[in-house]
């Protein structure tokens, strides 16, 4: 199913200097930020799992995303148990596991993708296939391969001292969940041990597609914006251009996991499977930039250089 107008992932990167990915990558997603707020534009960051239906097929999926306006790509790695995620995402995730797709494939995934896009990568995980591979092995192979920041879903920040401190050390973000049930105080914990962005999830449960947003979420994105500078990012159940829409008003990014992998799930062929990524996420994009919109170009987003 090969595509001659995308490019093949499945050698090496020829062509990127290892040495200088983790220079260049440092700040990127600020740098994205930045640029967003500069244009008066919502943010979309595409959730894709990796190695599903396979490694390279993932790739081809995350270009076309990025192609297709996404500004940040959260790469899934895929989970045994994975507690945050809906049925869509977990049967991705069982079927990458199955397919045999490993921590190290995802570096390798990410690495690869470096000699074809700029985009910021997120690495979405849980904490255990992290602490299995060791956190400073972990850490120091995310930055070579070029990835810009660590999302541990099951991390809480109280648990998370060495951790930060070893992802910071080589250049990478680290971004935390918070739940429209933390107090203000938990919030404000949150949101200092987060860099880059802070993920905020609208509502309860698990991730999933869902028709309508939480009617108090304005008022916890307001409640949140008293409590840090950085870029707030809403997912758990974004899916409508709608949804997109409306975001612009109130945060600075939208994320969308599920209703990507249900096009991946949906679909006969991995040709089949980039074209439906690619319009849908056109379709979102499309969303954001014509949308309600209040960014502001005076947020307090670092530079990164």
């Amino acid at each position: 199913m090969s595509n001659p107008s995308t490019p093949n992932l499945s050698g090496s990167s020829h062509g990127v200097e290892e040495t200088s990915a983790v220079v260049k990558g440092r700040g990127r997603i600020s740098r994205k930020f930045r640029a967003l707020a500069d244009a008066g534009e919502l943010g979309l960051i595409a959730y894709i799992t990796a190695g599903e239906p396979s490694l390279d097929a993932s790739g081809r999926i995350v270009l076309a995303a990025a192609e297709a306006g996404a500004d940040i790509i959260e790469l899934g790695v895929p989970f045994s148990d994975p507690v945050a995620d809906g049925p869509v995402i977990q049967r991705a995730s069982e079927r990458a596991l199955r397919a045999g797709t490993t921590l190290a494939g995802v570096l390798g995934l990410v690495r690869n993708l470096r000699a074809h896009t700029d985009v910021p990568v997120v690495l979405f995980s849980y904490f255990n296939p992290i602490l299995q591979m060791g956190l400073r092995t972990f850490a120091e192979s995310a930055a070579e391969a070029g990835a810009d920041g660590v999302l541990a879903t099951d991390l809480t920040p109280e648990e998370a001292d060495e951790y930060r401190a070893t992802m910071q050390a080589n250049g990478l973000d680290t971004i935390f969940l918070a739940a429209p049930t933390s107090t203000d105080q938990r919030l404000a914990r949150i949101a200092n041990a987060s860099t880059g962005f802070l993920y905020l999830v609208s509502r309860t449960g698990v991730t999933g597609a869902r028709e309508a947003l939480p009617e108090g979420l304005p008022q916890l994105v307001r409640r949140i914006r008293k409590l840090t500078a950085l870029p707030i990012a809403v997912g758990f159940g974004i899916s409508l251009p709608s949804h997109v829409s409306v975001l612009g008003g109130i945060a600075d990014a939208a994320v969308v996991g599920s209703a990507l992998m249900a096009e991946v799930e949906g679909t006969a062929s991995v040709d089949a499977a980039v074209s439906a990524v690619s319009a849908r996420v056109r379709t979102l994009k499309n969303a954001a930039r014509a949308g309600l919109s209040e960014r502001s170009s005076s947020l307090n987003i670092p530079t990164g250089e």
